[in-house]
């Protein structure tokens, strides 16, 4: 038994035309088996109606019991065989339509997750949405169609050899009639790609307003602006649905197209060979299998269109996948990485003169709060306008973070900010990503977030389907909830960025205690302006304009640093106002 997804590999982002190549790669063998089931299906076919018209030929009007029992047998058994091959058809179909589609979810979910923010810095939301959702679809009905096409192939070759072998005249009308309906439906497929392509793009403007729209629903109800962009959305709306008239008027086009035409070569087949069977040159059960044959290659003619249609579309969704797989991060791995530092390792920012060191609890207080954003940016390699470093405790050795891969830098430093989202599933999940807590440690550190009231308080515990973004929860259980998650990952360096801002003060109290015990012995930075959470804290770093002005413990600043209480007293004042 298979056991999917499988692992997607490296897609080849190089065009549309390469992406989808390289699916057909990845899964040749189910595409070859969906192609063997569907010829041995349709030579059945063919098959059927060569053997009812020899039937008709051998004397069944003469009352042969014998021929009778024989063609019977033989019917019978193309007719099982048929209705076998049509169940493992539609399950290498359906495999396919899986494997494709979740495979190329993988891939782009997999370079999403790499890109991080450069993802939506680059691209609007609708545009990552609409790949998310039509276009892998459009990309599984293609490889599902896909099978269809060496099937049908293969009954015009069939059909065609035996009406060769049965009258000339037959077989090169088919050969010559065949490829000539396939053409005349190129420009159709032209027109329908380009169509295709303008409704796809109105489709992801739509879904970026209405995602903007959403997100920004009681801001703009606040300022009284919900008619201005709901008239706007309206007015794009109309845009889309003009764009899929034009698409659905091709679309029938083609589908009339792909009936008349095969219809025609039936009616002229039929005609033809009934004048011959007059004329005496076509017996009786040559002509009915004549006829079957004619049935046939309409169907085969009609899958041929339908699928070159499916390619149409996925070549189109394709491009968009491409589009995503082929952006650059905005902080790229070096082409050389450096050997990463062995830990203990300090964490140090040249540009302010923060250094958060190895196996202790650092507080980072800053006058400014763009400038705690702007540090544990660098400090996590967001952003590299300040050549943050690792420096081995053992041997002083630095290295540069963007000296090292990125998902090395994010394996040893987690920044954890406000900006992090719930995502939606259990809420056990949410808190482990990787499964790999256990009950026992799962319980710690929710207990350490202070966090054991928001789960108890679920309807299931822990296995309570959490929603969008955790929308059920306030603010403050929410900032709980991600502090756990944090703590659960248990990063070698852990930089927390105003991590109690939105709970109460008895919150505060309970978390500023059991954080830095659960963090104990391990390399902790706390961005924030909490009296409770300093004064738990080994070490202090006060920065102002931009610079470490001042360090030392807690106490010490705030008895001797005037600045510093200031920005701490400020923040402890407006937490007691009514």
């Amino acid at each position: 038994m298979r056991h999917l997804p499988e692992p997607p590999g490296v897609p080849d982002h190089r065009s549309a035309r390469r992406f989808l190549l390289w699916l057909a790669r990845r899964q040749w063998r189910s595409l070859a088996w969906a192609s063997l089931t569907t010829g041995a299906f349709t030579a059945c076919t063919v098959l059927s109606a060569a053997a009812l018209g020899a039937a008709i030929d051998s004397g069944l009007a003469d009352g042969d019991v014998g021929a009778l029992l024989f063609w019977f047998g033989v019917l019978t058994a193309l007719v099982l065989a048929a209705v076998g091959l049509l169940h493992l058809l539609h399950r290498a179909q359906a495999f396919n339509w899986y494997a494709s589609s979740y495979r190329t979810v993988q891939s782009v979910t997999d370079r999403a997750v790499d890109l991080g923010p450069t993802l939506t810095r680059r691209l609007p939301s609708g545009e990552v949405v609409a790949v998310g959702t039509d276009d892998i679809d459009q990309i599984g009905d293609f490889y599902e169609m896909s099978a269809m096409a060496p099937g049908s192939v293969v009954s015009i070759v069939v059909a065609s050899a035996l009406m060769l072998t049965s009258h000339v005249t037959f077989g090169l009308v088919v050969l010559v009639a065949v490829p000539l309906i396939m053409l005349s439906t190129v420009p159709l497929l032209n027109t329908l790609s380009d169509r295709q392509e303008r409704q796809r793009d109105r489709q992801a403007e739509l879904t970026t307003i209405a995602s903007d729209l959403v997100a920004g629903l009681r801001v703009l109800r606040g300022v009284g602006g919900e008619r201005t962009v709901g008239r706007r959305y309206r007015d794009e709306s109309q845009r889309v649905r003009a764009a899929g008239v034009r698409v659905g008027w091709t679309d029938a086009a083609l589908q009339a197209v792909r009936e008349l035409l095969p219809g025609l070569l039936l009616v002229g087949i039929v005609w033809y060979g009934a004048r011959l069977a007059l004329a005496g040159e076509l017996t009786v059960g040559e002509l009915v299998a004549f006829y079957g044959y004619t049935m046939t290659l309409g169907t085969a003619v009609r899958y041929l269109t339908v699928t070159a249609t499916a390619y149409v579309s996925a070549r189109v969704a394709a491009d968009r996948v491409v589009g995503v797989l082929s952006l650059d991060h905005d902080h790229p791995d070096p082409g050389t990485p450096a050997a990463p530092p062995e830990a203990p390792c300090d964490l140090r920012d040249p540009v302010s003169g923060v250094t958060v060191t190895a196996e202790r609890a650092t507080g980072v207080v800053c006058a400014d709060p763009s400038d705690a954003t702007a540090i544990a940016e660098r400090l996590g390699r967001y952003r590299e306008d300040g050549d943050a470093e690792l420096v081995e405790r053992s041997t002083g050795r630095a290295v540069r973070l963007r000296d090292l891969p990125r998902r090395t830098v994010r394996a040893r430093v987690l920044v954890a900010t406000n900006d992090a989202h719930l995502l939606s599933g259990r809420l056990r999940d949410e808190l482990s990503p990787d499964g790999g807590l256990s009950d026992e440690r799962l319980a710690r550190v929710i207990d350490a977030a202070h966090a054991d009231d928001v789960v108890r308080q679920s309807p299931r515990g822990l296995d309570t389907v959490v929603t969008e973004r955790g929308r059920e929860y306030s603010g403050g259980q929410q900032q709980r909830l991600r502090l756990a998650r944090a703590l659960g990952l248990d990063p070698e360096i852990l930089v927390l960025v105003e991590p109690a801002s939105a709970v109460d003060a008895h919150s505060e109290a309970a978390i500023a205690e059991r954080l830095t015990a659960e963090r104990g012995g391990r390399t902790t930075a706390l961005f924030t302006t909490s009296p409770l959470l300093l004064a738990h804290t080994d070490h202090v770093l006060f920065v102002h304009e931009g610079r470490v002005a001042a360090q030392g413990t807690h106490a010490e600043l705030l008895a001797g640093v005037p600045d510093y209480a200031a920005a701490v007293l400020r923040t402890m004042a407006t937490e007691e106002m009514p």
